[in-house]
Protein backbone atom coordinates (compact mmCIF):
# COMPACT_ATOMS: atom_id res chain seq x y z
CA UNK A 1 0.00 0.00 0.00
CA UNK A 2 2.95 2.40 0.80
CA UNK A 3 4.26 2.01 -2.86
CA UNK A 4 0.98 3.66 -4.18
CA UNK A 5 1.19 6.71 -1.96
CA UNK A 6 4.77 6.96 -3.21
CA UNK A 7 3.82 6.24 -7.02
CA UNK A 8 0.96 9.15 -6.51
CA UNK A 9 3.46 11.63 -4.70
CA UNK A 10 5.81 11.41 -6.69
CA UNK A 11 4.06 11.88 -10.08
CA UNK A 12 1.87 14.69 -8.09
CA UNK A 13 4.96 16.59 -7.44
CA UNK A 14 6.22 16.12 -11.17
CA UNK A 15 2.59 16.81 -12.54
CA UNK A 16 2.87 20.04 -10.03
CA UNK A 17 5.80 21.27 -11.04
CA UNK A 18 6.33 20.45 -15.14
CA UNK A 19 5.66 23.90 -16.38
CA UNK A 20 6.14 23.65 -19.95
CA UNK A 21 5.07 20.53 -21.27
CA UNK A 22 6.60 16.97 -21.60
CA UNK A 23 10.49 17.83 -22.44
CA UNK A 24 10.67 20.29 -19.64
CA UNK A 25 9.17 17.11 -17.03
CA UNK A 26 11.96 15.11 -18.09
CA UNK A 27 14.34 16.36 -15.67
CA UNK A 28 11.84 15.99 -12.72
CA UNK A 29 10.98 12.39 -13.38
CA UNK A 30 14.64 11.71 -13.85
CA UNK A 31 15.38 13.02 -10.47
CA UNK A 32 12.43 11.30 -8.81
CA UNK A 33 12.47 7.62 -10.58
CA UNK A 34 15.94 7.37 -10.73
CA UNK A 35 18.01 9.59 -8.29
CA UNK A 36 16.00 9.51 -5.52
CA UNK A 37 13.84 6.00 -5.63
CA UNK A 38 15.95 4.18 -7.72
CA UNK A 39 12.97 2.71 -9.98
CA UNK A 40 14.72 3.01 -13.18
CA UNK A 41 18.50 2.82 -14.03
CA UNK A 42 19.64 5.93 -15.98
CA UNK A 43 19.47 3.27 -18.85
CA UNK A 44 16.14 2.76 -18.56
CA UNK A 45 15.19 5.91 -17.89
CA UNK A 46 16.44 6.87 -21.32
CA UNK A 47 14.56 3.84 -22.49
CA UNK A 48 11.38 5.35 -20.96
CA UNK A 49 11.92 8.76 -22.67
CA UNK A 50 12.06 6.44 -26.74
CA UNK A 51 8.28 4.45 -25.27
CA UNK A 52 7.08 7.86 -24.00
CA UNK A 53 8.21 9.39 -27.34
CA UNK A 54 6.28 6.26 -29.31
CA UNK A 55 3.00 5.80 -27.54
CA UNK A 56 0.28 8.52 -28.15
CA UNK A 57 -0.15 10.81 -25.36
CA UNK A 58 2.02 13.43 -23.02
CA UNK A 59 5.61 12.31 -21.74
CA UNK A 60 4.92 12.89 -18.84
CA UNK A 61 2.00 10.70 -18.56
CA UNK A 62 2.74 8.12 -20.77
CA UNK A 63 5.86 7.90 -18.12
CA UNK A 64 3.76 7.57 -15.19
CA UNK A 65 1.80 5.02 -16.79
CA UNK A 66 4.90 3.06 -18.02
CA UNK A 67 6.72 3.60 -14.11
CA UNK A 68 3.63 2.74 -12.28
CA UNK A 69 3.06 -0.62 -14.48
CA UNK A 70 6.97 -1.57 -13.53
CA UNK A 71 6.63 -0.97 -9.63
CA UNK A 72 3.16 -1.70 -9.06
CA UNK A 73 1.33 -2.79 -12.01
CA UNK A 74 -2.02 -2.01 -13.03
CA UNK A 75 -3.11 -0.55 -9.60
CA UNK A 76 0.44 1.74 -9.51
CA UNK A 77 0.16 2.85 -13.48
CA UNK A 78 -3.77 4.16 -12.19
CA UNK A 79 -2.23 5.92 -9.35
CA UNK A 80 1.11 7.21 -10.74
CA UNK A 81 -1.38 8.31 -14.11
CA UNK A 82 -3.90 10.45 -11.30
CA UNK A 83 -0.58 11.66 -9.70
CA UNK A 84 0.77 13.33 -13.00
CA UNK A 85 -2.62 14.82 -14.03
CA UNK A 86 -4.33 15.77 -10.89
CA UNK A 87 -2.48 18.69 -10.48
CA UNK A 88 -2.92 19.98 -14.41
CA UNK A 89 -6.61 19.10 -13.95
CA UNK A 90 -6.47 21.62 -11.00
CA UNK A 91 -4.32 24.17 -12.36
CA UNK A 92 -5.53 24.35 -16.04
CA UNK A 93 -9.08 25.12 -14.60
CA UNK A 94 -7.62 28.15 -12.53
CA UNK A 95 -5.19 29.38 -14.78
CA UNK A 96 -8.35 29.66 -17.49
CA UNK A 97 -10.59 31.58 -15.22
CA UNK A 98 -7.96 33.39 -13.68
CA UNK A 99 -6.74 34.40 -17.45
CA UNK A 100 -10.08 35.01 -18.81
CA UNK A 101 -10.57 37.91 -16.07
CA UNK A 102 -7.42 39.43 -16.62
CA UNK A 103 -6.06 38.68 -19.63
CA UNK A 104 -5.07 42.23 -20.52
CA UNK A 105 -2.91 42.88 -17.82
CA UNK A 106 0.35 43.62 -18.36
CA UNK A 107 1.88 42.11 -15.54
CA UNK A 108 0.32 38.73 -16.37
CA UNK A 109 1.60 39.28 -20.08
CA UNK A 110 4.94 39.81 -18.00
CA UNK A 111 5.30 36.69 -15.90
CA UNK A 112 4.54 34.44 -18.86
CA UNK A 113 7.47 35.73 -20.77
CA UNK A 114 9.82 35.56 -17.82
CA UNK A 115 8.54 32.06 -17.79
CA UNK A 116 9.86 31.02 -21.20
CA UNK A 117 13.74 30.88 -20.43
CA UNK A 118 13.46 29.05 -17.28
CA UNK A 119 11.26 26.20 -19.68
CA UNK A 120 14.07 26.15 -22.15
CA UNK A 121 17.09 25.58 -19.88
CA UNK A 122 14.87 22.67 -18.57
CA UNK A 123 14.42 21.64 -21.98
CA UNK A 124 17.81 21.86 -23.02
CA UNK A 125 19.01 20.07 -19.72
CA UNK A 126 16.83 17.02 -20.39
CA UNK A 127 17.88 16.39 -23.96
CA UNK A 128 21.60 17.13 -23.29
CA UNK A 129 21.47 14.27 -20.61
CA UNK A 130 19.83 12.01 -23.01
CA UNK A 131 22.72 12.77 -26.09
CA UNK A 132 25.31 12.12 -22.92
CA UNK A 133 23.64 8.67 -22.17
CA UNK A 134 23.23 7.65 -26.25
CA UNK A 135 26.66 9.01 -27.11
CA UNK A 136 28.97 7.52 -24.33
CA UNK A 137 26.88 4.84 -22.43
CA UNK A 138 25.42 4.91 -19.19
CA UNK A 139 27.48 5.99 -16.54
CA UNK A 140 30.50 6.33 -18.66
CA UNK A 141 33.09 9.65 -18.47
CA UNK A 142 32.44 11.92 -21.38
CA UNK A 143 35.54 11.17 -23.95
CA UNK A 144 36.72 9.83 -26.78
CA UNK A 145 37.20 6.30 -25.53
CA UNK A 146 33.59 5.99 -24.81
CA UNK A 147 31.99 7.58 -27.09
CA UNK A 148 29.29 5.55 -29.71
CA UNK A 149 30.22 6.38 -32.86
CA UNK A 150 27.47 4.51 -34.20
CA UNK A 151 24.39 6.02 -32.28
CA UNK A 152 25.88 9.67 -33.17
CA UNK A 153 25.91 8.73 -36.57
CA UNK A 154 21.96 7.69 -36.28
CA UNK A 155 21.39 10.92 -34.39
CA UNK A 156 22.80 13.15 -36.99
CA UNK A 157 21.10 11.01 -40.09
CA UNK A 158 17.69 11.83 -38.02
CA UNK A 159 18.72 15.26 -37.71
CA UNK A 160 19.16 15.74 -41.51
CA UNK A 161 15.71 13.71 -42.02
CA UNK A 162 13.59 15.54 -40.02
CA UNK A 163 15.13 18.92 -39.99
CA UNK A 164 16.21 19.28 -43.96
CA UNK A 165 14.13 16.37 -45.74
CA UNK A 166 11.09 17.18 -43.30
CA UNK A 167 10.48 12.99 -43.47
CA UNK A 168 7.23 12.23 -40.79
CA UNK A 169 8.95 11.57 -37.09
CA UNK A 170 7.58 8.25 -37.14
CA UNK A 171 9.14 6.92 -39.97
CA UNK A 172 12.39 8.18 -38.97
CA UNK A 173 12.00 6.78 -35.96
CA UNK A 174 11.18 3.43 -37.92
CA UNK A 175 14.26 3.96 -39.73
CA UNK A 176 16.50 4.86 -36.49
CA UNK A 177 15.38 1.55 -34.98
CA UNK A 178 16.29 -0.31 -38.14
CA UNK A 179 19.66 1.16 -38.50
CA UNK A 180 20.37 0.51 -34.74
CA UNK A 181 19.52 -3.29 -35.21
CA UNK A 182 21.14 -3.73 -38.23
CA UNK A 183 24.68 -1.63 -36.33
CA UNK A 184 23.86 -4.64 -33.64
CA UNK A 185 23.86 -7.54 -36.07
CA UNK A 186 26.95 -5.71 -37.84
CA UNK A 187 28.95 -6.10 -34.61
CA UNK A 188 27.98 -9.55 -33.58
CA UNK A 189 29.25 -10.70 -37.28
CA UNK A 190 32.61 -8.96 -37.02
CA UNK A 191 33.07 -9.62 -33.54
Amino acid sequence: MMIYLELFLSFLQIGAFSFGGGYAAMPLIQHQVVELHGWLSLGEFTDLVTISQMTPGPIAINSATFVGTKIAGVGGAVVATLGCILPSCILVTLIAWVYLKYRSMRLLQGVLKTLRPAVVAMIAAAGMLIIVSAFFGEGNPVSLNTFHVAEAVIFAGALVLLRWKKMNPILVMVLCGVAQVAVGLAGKLVG
